[in-house]
């Protein structure tokens, strides 16, 4: 598997969470914290997440089948799918449940300054990966603002592991004040408290992944301004204009083009056949990702 931007931050996420989830466990075993185990439940999805991300983008490079023509570039789409449904499932559920238990039925904290320094640890490493998902964005995320591009995006993987990176870092904060504040009232309800907002936050990412990974699972089209490259591409040389297209995504780098073309009237057929090719080499060159174009030409019954 080439070592792209995208499982660049998988590895970096994967690598950062699996140890980060080791020390929270042996901080929980010591402090007894529920905003530790919270987090430690989150750092144990997250490094899961990650495997399966990786695993996706396996086997979404099997080639194409009689069965599946197409190929499996979906692949993609449903394991990060799964990966929010476990985000929410492991990871804001078990915080919710943790978090009640904590308010409703405080327990008082041991050596909480061990809780703390594995969490600025853990904030220190979980920046990095954070920092790494950021940096491999940017590549590809040009002018678009973060929202825009979590929105927009067609590969789904470095949406996931920003917003998994965001929420562990933020995660990891509310812990850190949970657990501090408690330390300084000496009332451990605080760290109740900080679960449940680690709870909320992963809730509202799952929930916005579930979203968006659902809606590439469907099946999205092209961007408009990939839209608008094409149909500016096509309606060129002896193509008056595109009477009709559709476009969809069938994995994150490869996108199915097909449209119906008003011609030069009057041109031979090899003519239309030479027209036809040319306008798929022109959307080619300006959407590399538009791999898979089938033109048809047709008359424009709008002039008629």
């Amino acid at each position: 598997m080439a070592a792209d931007g995208g499982t660049k931050a998988i590895l970096a996420a994967l690598g950062a969470n699996a140890g980060i989830a080791i020390a929270k466990f042996v901080g929980f075993a010591i402090t007894g914290s529920s905003s530790m185990i919270a987090e430690a439940v989150h750092s144990v999805a997250d490094t899961s997440n990650q495997a399966l991300l990786l695993l996706g983008k396996k086997t979404s490079q099997r080639r194409a089948t009689k069965e599946h023509p197409f190929g499996y570039g979906r692949d993609r789409y449903f394991y990060s799918f799964i990966v929010a449904l476990m985000l929410f499932t492991l990871g804001a559920a078990f915080a919710l449940y943790e978090g009640v238990h904590k308010v409703t039925h405080p327990d008082e904290l041991t050596s909480p300054l061990v809780a703390i320094a594995i969490l600025v640890v853990a904030i220190c490493l979980e920046t990095y990966s954070f920092y790494t998902a950021i940096v491999e964005s940017k590549k590809i995320k040009g002018d678009a603002g973060w929202w825009a591009f979590i929105r927009q995006s067609r590969t789904p993987e470095l949406p996931v592991v920003l917003l998994e990176d965001a929420g562990a870092l933020f995660g990891l904060i509310f812990a850190l004040i949970g657990v501090g504040l408690s330390v300084i009232t000496g009332d451990p309800v605080w760290d109740g408290i900080g679960t449940l907002m680690i709870g909320a936050l992963l809730a509202v990412i799952a929930i916005i992944l579930i979203i968006e990974m659902k809606s590439l699972l469907i099946g999205e089209g092209a961007t408009d301004a990939e839209l608008d490259t094409i149909v500016d591409e096509l309606a060129a040389g002896k193509v008056q204009r595109v009477i009709h297209i559709r476009t969809q995504y069938i994995g994150p780098d490869e996108l199915l083009v097909a449209a119906k073309l008003a011609l030069d009237p009057g041109l031979e057929m090899d003519e239309i056949a030479r027209a036809i090719d040319d306008a798929e080499q022109r959307v080619r060159a300006k959407v590399p990702a538009a791999r898979l174009i089938y033109l048809e030409p047709d008359l424009d019954r709008a002039l008629a």
